[in-house]
C-alpha cells in the first residue's frame, strides 16, 4: 500500500533541510546587497537633484536616471524572487517609450506604480538587512554552538556539551523557520508594491478589451469584403451570364410560340432583377471602389444614387484604416437613407474632414427634423456601429428641422 505525504522522521528532517530551504537562504543573502545598492543610488540621485537644484543642469540628468533606475531595480529583484522562491511578481502595465525626459517625468511622477516600487526599494534595506542578521545568526550561531559542543567533549566539559548541543540544535532547525518567515514577509511586500495595482490590473484588462473588440470590428470587416469579393466574382458573373443569355434567346428566338417567348421575357426580365438586388446586396456590405479609390469616390457614388440632391465635401488627405473608411461609409450611407425614408428633405449636405487623428463627419438636411437616438433602429443601428470603434456620435434634431448628425471617428 502506497502513502501520502512524510512518513519517517527521516523524511521530515530532510524536508526541513530540503533545497528549498538553502534557496530561501540564497534569496535573503542576495537580497542585502541588491537592496543596499538600490537605497545608494536613490537616495544619491535624490541628493544631487535637491542639493544642487541651483544648477539645473544637475537635476535634469539625476531626475531621469532616478526614473529609470527604479524600473531597472524592479526588474532585478523580480529575477531574483523567480530564481530563488519561483515566485512571479506579475509586471506593471508597459507604457509607450518615451524619448523626451521633461515627458518622461511628468508622466513618470503621476504614475502610481512608480512611487510603489519606490516604496519597496526603500524599505527592502529594513527587511533585508534584519532578515539577513536572523538568518546568517541562526545558521552562523548553530555551527558555532556546534564547534563548542566538539570542544567540549574534547575537554570532557559535559555542561559546555549540553548546553552546547542544545544551542546548535535549536538554532539550526529554527534557521529554515526564520528563512521561510523572512521570505514570506519580503514576498507580501514585493506583491503589493512591486506588482501592478488593481486599479493597473482595471486599466490594462480595459485595454486588453478594447485590443479584443477592435480585432473583432477588423475581423467582421475582413470577412465582409471576403463575402463581397466572393459575390462579385461568383454568383454575381453567373447572374449577368444568365441574363445575357436570356438575352439572347428573346431577341433571336422570335418563331417560337407565344407562351414560350413570354416564359423566356419573364425570366429574362427576373434575371435582370435579381442581378439588380444582388448588386445592391454586394454594395451594401462592402463597395469595391471603397478599397480601391477611397473615401471621396465611394461617398459620391452614394450622393450620386440619392433620390434628393447631396452635396459632398471630402477634405480626406490621408487615408484612415480600412475599417474606419468601411464605418464612415456606411455611416453616411444609413444617414441619407434615413433621411429619404423618414425626413421629407428637398436635400442633403456631407461634410468629411481628417484632423490630425480623428475623422469627421457631419450630415446635414432640411427634412422635418425630430430624430432621435432612441426613436429607431436606424439611429441606434448607427451609434452602436461608431460604438465599436470608440467613436462619438451626436445628433441635434429639432422638430421643423434640420438635422445634423456629427460623427467622430478615430483614425487609427
Amino acid at each position: 500500500m502506497t502513502t501520502t505525504g512524510l512518513t519517517t522522521p527521516w523524511d521530515r528532517i530532510h524536508a526541513h533541510w530540503s533545497a528549498r530551504t538553502w534557496l530561501r537562504t540564497s534569496h535573503v543573502v542576495t537580497g542585502l546587497p541588491i537592496a543596499l545598492l538600490a537605497l545608494a543610488v536613490i537616495v544619491g540621485l535624490t541628493a544631487l537633484s535637491v542639493l544642487l537644484v541651483w544648477t539645473v543642469v544637475v537635476p535634469l540628468i539625476a531626475l531621469p536616471l532616478l526614473f529609470r533606475s527604479v524600473p531597472m531595480f524592479t526588474r532585478l529583484q523580480r529575477a531574483r524572487f523567480l530564481a530563488f522562491l519561483d515566485v512571479d511578481i506579475p509586471r506593471a502595465p508597459r507604457r509607450p517609450k518615451e524619448r523626451n525626459p521633461l515627458k518622461l517625468l511628468v508622466r513618470e511622477a503621476r504614475t502610481g506604480s512608480f512611487w510603489r516600487q519606490l516604496a519597496y526599494h526603500l524599505l527592502s534595506p529594513l527587511i533585508n538587512g534584519v532578515g539577513f542578521l536572523m538568518v546568517i545568526g541562526a545558521w552562523a550561531g548553530g555551527l558555532v554552538a556546534a564547534e563548542f559542543a566538539v570542544q567540549g567533549w574534547i575537554i570532557s566539559e559535559s555542561m559546555m556539551i549540553a548546553a552546547s548541543a542544545l544551542a546548535a540544535v535549536l538554532l539550526l532547525v529554527t534557521g529554515p523557520w526564520v528563512a521561510h518567515g523572512v521570505t514570506a514577509l519580503d514576498t507580501i511586500a514585493a506583491g503589493a508594491l512591486l506588482g501592478p495595482s488593481r486599479s493597473d490590473l482595471l486599466v490594462q484588462r480595459v485595454e486588453t478589451l478594447q485590443e479584443s473588440r477592435a480585432e473583432v470590428v477588423d475581423a467582421a470587416d475582413a470577412e465582409r469584403r471576403r463575402i463581397e469579393r466572393d459575390l462579385h466574382d461568383g454568383a454575381q458573373q453567373r447572374l449577368v451570364s444568365l441574363a445575357m443569355s436570356l438575352g439572347m434567346a428573346r431577341a433571336t428566338l422570335t418563331d417560337v410560340p407565344e407562351p414560350a417567348r413570354r416564359a423566356i421575357a419573364q425570366a429574362h426580365e427576373e434575371a435582370k432583377q435579381a442581378l439588380k438586388e444582388l448588386r445592391d446586396f454586394v454594395r451594401g456590405l462592402h463597395p469595391a471602389v471603397l478599397d480601391d479609390q477611397g473615401l471621396d469616390a465611394a461617398l459620391s457614388g452614394i450622393a450620386a444614387r440619392a433620390p434628393f440632391p447631396v452635396r459632398l465635401r471630402v477634405d480626406v488627405p490621408e487615408r484612415a484604416s480600412p475599417t474606419i473608411e468601411a464605418i464612415a461609409f456606411f455611416v453616411v450611407s444609413e444617414a441619407l437613407t434615413n433621411v429619404s425614408k423618414h425626413a421629407g428633405a428637398s436635400g442633403a449636405e456631407v461634410t468629411v474632414q481628417r484632423a490630425a487623428d480623428r475623422l469627421r463627419l457631419v450630415i446635414v438636411d432640411d427634412g422635418r427634423g425630430g430624430a432621435r437616438l432612441g426613436g429607431g433602429t436606424g439611429l441606434r443601428g448607427l451609434a452602436q456601429r461608431v460604438g465599436s470603434v470608440d467613436g462619438t456620435l451626436d445628433v441635434d434634431s429639432p422638430q421643423g428641422g434640420p438635422t445634423a448628425i456629427r460623427v467622430e471617428l478615430p483614425c487609427e
